[in-house]
């Protein structure tokens, strides 16, 4: 993964843990530790999805450019899908709290989106190649005169 990518990831994911961290000390004071598991699940789903969804969409960026927005449109559709459908599954388990599984699930979601954006526009994206312009530029053949 080039450093660039992994700074990407490494943005998102800190704030994504800290934020999930809070999530289930809350959960964990409020529900008791049924609800620090459910939130702990929670945020570990939510990280996990969304960077397997970055480094999906970081590689189509690479090998498949012309198809960078279908791709990411479709992808963060499908995560949310998947995590809608996780919701559903464990809606009535035993295992832990759902509401706060729920709860850190669509927590860890938004600060993961909203750092991601955060990423994106502190990071110096190049809009034109540079060294294109070097080599691009005509010789002159004729007399300077």
């Amino acid at each position: 993964m080039p450093s660039n990518d992994a700074r990407n990831l490494l943005q998102c994911a800190v704030p994504t843990a800290a934020a999930g961290a809070v999530v289930v000390a809350v959960s964990g004071v409020v529900a008791g530790g049924k609800g620090a598991i459910g939130a702990g699940i929670g945020t570990v789903l939510a990280i996990l999805f969304m960077g397997i969804g970055l480094y999906v969409l970081q590689w189509t960026a690479k090998t498949l450019p012309q198809l960078f927005q279908a791709m990411g449109l479709m992808l963060y559709v499908a995560q949310l899908l998947l995590l809608l459908i996780f919701v559903a599954l464990f809606k009535d388990t035993s295992l832990f709290n759902a509401k706060t599984f729920a709860l850190g699930l669509v927590i860890a979601t938004v600060v993961w989106m909203a750092a991601q954006a955060r990423a994106h526009m502190k990071a110096k994206i190049f809009y034109i190649d540079p060294d294109s312009e070097k080599s691009e530029k005509p010789e002159k053949t004729g007399s300077s005169s």
